[in-house]
């Protein structure tokens, strides 16, 4: 289950994609975080200056159904 969590404080947006234990934390850039667990899959990403650097003003969720090729 996909969780997001944005903290207004400090502009923060916390994305958590497994619940599973963190392993590693690796910096991306400046302002961008990620977590993996022991065998390198992602598990949450932090990003600082989050409305600036993600253009996180607004978040919305889309499933796109799969299609079949003929």
């Amino acid at each position: 289950m996909m969780k997001v969590k944005y903290f207004e404080d400090t502009d923060t947006a916390y994305i958590e994609l497994l619940d599973k234990p963190v392993f590693e934390t690796r910096e991306i850039s400046e302002n961008i975080l990620i977590d993996v667990d022991e065998k390198g899959n992602l598990v949450s990403m932090t990003i600082e200056h989050a409305k600036e650097n993600a253009g996180l003003w607004e978040f919305s969720y889309q499933e796109i159904p799969h299609r079949e090729t003929a």
